[in-house]
């Protein structure tokens, strides 16, 4: 009897330090908490601050299982583009949602050079040498690799130039994509090259960033009070305060999108973005 009551005890720990929420910023850097949201498997705070007269937003993230709970919507492949908030509501049970692949289109037609064929051929689809949308693979460009996120059985995973082969050997359920250097931090340590014009140039962002198996960061970078942060400031922040296992710039500019809600029945509150449309978006459900 005194075994089971240890064992029980045990796992009563386990699970309450699974379910422990991320730690609060430091006294001297806590942002003005805007949004929130508080369930048995989620919970998220939207806190609002100013860095170098910037204002931004970090959204600390805490999920039971990520790899459940991340979901994605798109427009339609090779068709169109859609828009954020009606991505969003096709994700049933989301309460949290950001933009989130850089796409490709008659307005931003650039392709990496080592893609084949032109610019046409993939307009309204987002970038990445590997699209896969809820377990189907949309592209596989065999020989190009794969930078972006994977999500996984056990949430996402960051690809750094890897082989679209070994990635799609984990059984992937997801894929979001930008630019080639849009991988910022990996192993806690900073890869960004800052000596790239896109790193250098002051933008709205829209950065994830993973804390451990159940937190995330979210730091979306705003045009209010002045034009965004560069990429390198945007590391900064976020080995400064938070030190991710790894941090992803997904799409941004004119793209950005944070949407919120209390109750999964409730409309979407815009806190910033989300006048444009998008190829797809991350969302974050119960």
């Amino acid at each position: 009897m005194k075994k089971l009551l240890v064992w029980l005890l045990v796992l009563l720990l386990c699970s309450t330090a699974l379910a422990e929420p991320l730690p609060q910023w430091p006294h001297t850097f806590a942002g003005k908490v805007v949004h929130s949201y508080d369930s048995d498997t989620l919970k998220y705070t939207v806190e609002r601050f100013s860095y170098e007269k910037v204002r931004c937003y970090v959204t600390k993230l805490w999920m039971a299982e990520p790899g459940r709970q991340i979901r994605k919507a798109t427009g339609v492949w090779e068709e169109s583009l859609a828009m954020p908030a009606d991505m969003a509501q096709q994700v049933e049970g989301s309460v949290l949602a950001v933009n989130g692949s850089g796409y490709v289109s008659p307005t931003f037609p650039e392709i990496p050079d080592n893609y084949p064929g032109s610019s046409p051929d993939y307009f309204y689809t987002p970038l990445g040498s590997l699209t896969i949308t809820d377990g189907e693979v949309f592209r596989n460009l065999v020989g190009v690799p794969f930078y972006g996120l994977t999500l996984q059985a056990d949430g996402l995973h960051l690809h750094v130039g890897e082989d679209n082969e070994a990635i799609l050997q984990n059984a992937p359920t997801q894929t979001w994509s930008f630019y080639e250097g849009c991988p910022m931090i990996v192993d806690h340590e900073s890869i960004l090259d800052e000596t790239w014009s896109f790193a250098k140039a002051h933008a709205i962002r829209t950065i994830i960033a993973k804390m451990d198996d159940n937190n995330y960061i979210l730091l979306t970078v705003t045009s209010e009070e002045r034009y965004g942060l560069s990429l390198i400031q945007c590391v900064d922040i976020l080995q400064s305060y938070f030190a991710p296992v790894w941090a992803y710039d997904l799409d941004g500019g004119p793209s950005s999108a944070l949407m919120c809600r209390k109750d999964p029945a409730d409309k979407w509150t815009m806190v910033f973005g989300g006048k444009r449309q998008d190829a797809d978006i991350m969302a974050f459900t119960e």
